[in-house]
């Protein structure tokens, strides 16, 4: 399903600096990039400020993102490029993605509206993130599906410290799983576990049209095992991993 991203913030990132400049700042290895990749810009308390796309491209970088996010995405590359050869210069026109959100191209052209419940049917199978709902400025990036893009072979970038040391440390305290359900669940709504009365909170939601609800939402480590059940305003809710 192509699904449209033409109000999408795009930049196109050029200057002698840039890859030094964007290896020091994204969670993504721009030094190894070959085609694109998503990652995020944390704080120093490595906890999730944008969550980005970076498409390598002849002479030049293009970061992708949400259109929420979009003037904030610039103020922070524009915060930190204080002595880089760096310049942004935006990106407008028709554009789409085509087929899994997290590894499809961003191409020309539009597509379909991204409102349709069949594309939020496939943004939440995928766990593609929404911003404001899915994660935000309290999260880490290891709390989401953005971990499986995380290279912890990388050099330093800000946010780099905390999110390498919960990773040796292998105690992430929730994780965004997949649920199911056979009715309507609501975004926001608490997830109960037999181990735990408060096990996490749905962040999205959307009927998947074959008489079930599919959803996301944080569960606690206790609770996140996948093919677990879990209880959603009354009902039982199957957890999965993301993408499913």
């Amino acid at each position: 399903m192509k699904i449209d991203r033409s109000a999408w913030g795009r930049l196109r990132v050029t200057g002698g600096d840039r890859e030094r400049f964007l290896q020091g700042l994204t969670t993504v290895n721009v030094q190894t990039l070959t085609d694109h990749a998503w990652g995020a810009i944390l704080n120093p308390k490595g906890r999730v400020l944008t969550v980005i796309d970076i498409a390598k491209v002849p002479d030049a970088f293009v970061i992708t993102c949400e259109p929420s996010l979009a003037d904030k995405t610039r103020a922070l590359l524009e915060k930190y490029a204080v002595m880089d050869d760096v310049a942004f210069e935006p990106i407008t026109g028709p554009a789409h993605q085509d087929g899994d959100p997290w590894t499809a191209p961003f191409a020309a052209g539009a597509g379909e509206p991204e409102d349709l419940p069949e594309a939020e049917r496939v943004r939440i199978r995928a766990g593609f993130l929404r911003y404001g709902h899915d994660v935000d400025e309290d999260h880490f990036p290891f709390e989401t599906p953005l971990a499986r893009f995380l290279d912890y072979q990388k050099g330093c970038y800000v946010g780099q410290e905390p999110v390498f040391r919960v990773h040796a440390q292998g105690n992430s305290a929730r994780m965004l799983r997949g649920l199911v359900a056979g009715g309507p669940i609501a975004r926001g709504a608490t997830i109960k576990h037999a181990a735990k009365d408060n096990a996490g909170t749905v962040t999205s939601a959307v009927d998947a049209g074959d008489g079930t609800w599919i959803a996301l939402g944080y569960l606690h480590r206790t609770t996140w095992d996948v093919g677990g059940t879990v209880e959603i305003g009354g009902q039982r809710a199957t957890v999965h991993e993301l993408p499913w």
